[in-house]
């Protein structure tokens, strides 16, 4: 029998910007409709760029719920969305992301710059550390994520990172699938280190 986990909001990492390949666009939007149609609650960075803007003004469109949290300094330059459910604004980033973070049941990356890549890799290391339980995807639209994937191989082939911690990020391109898949996630139980020094 497979355990699931019963989801009720999904925190969104993704870009404030579009993108030049007009699929990262529509894979915002099949997320967003995804979202709302199994009535979670979205939560993400608040603003009404980019994918970020693009997958709330879905899910709204749609009637689900979207919270928006924003740091202060986004909200002074008039980036909040305006139609979200219910936002916050914090001091800075880092409060920004553990906000997010109790909000959430699970994560999901769509494609992004710095910022993405930032809140999804300390998604993963918290799940990895066990400092919460919480599964991380990547909505790999276009394969925009496949250099991520090749990047966690060639760790753990030279020594840096366990089979178990590279295998608990989940790929996919469906939205469906991916969420499904947070729902049977199950976290590793295997320690971080790898062993001792080699011998010089």
């Amino acid at each position: 029998m497979i355990n699931t986990r019963a989801l009720r909001s999904i925190a969104v990492f993704s870009g404030s910007n579009h993108g030049f390949n007009p699929a990262y666009v529509e894979g915002a939007r099949a997320l967003g409709r995804e979202i709302a149609r199994r009535g979670l609650r979205l939560v993400y960075g608040g603003t009404d760029k980019g994918l970020m803007g693009v997958m709330a003004d879905t899910v709204l469109a749609e009637g689900g719920e979207a919270v928006g949290i924003i740091t202060g300094l986004l909200f002074e330059l008039g980036h909040l969305h305006p139609q979200l459910t219910h936002h916050e604004v914090t001091q800075d980033m880092r409060s920004r992301k553990t906000r997010m973070s109790e909000y959430a049941d699970a994560f999901i990356a769509l494609p992004g710059g710095l910022g993405t890549f930032e809140e999804l890799f300390e998604a993963a290391t918290l799940t990895q550390l066990g400092e919460h339980h919480k599964g991380v995807a990547c909505l790999n639209i276009a394969g925009f994520f496949e250099p991520v994937r090749s990047l966690l191989d060639h760790a753990v082939k030279e020594g840096f990172m366990k089979t178990e911690h590279r295998d608990m990020l989940i790929f996919d391109t469906d939205p469906a699938a991916l969420i499904d898949a947070l729902e049977r996630w199950q976290a590793p139980t295997v320690t971080k280190w790898i062993g001792s020094a080699p011998a010089v």
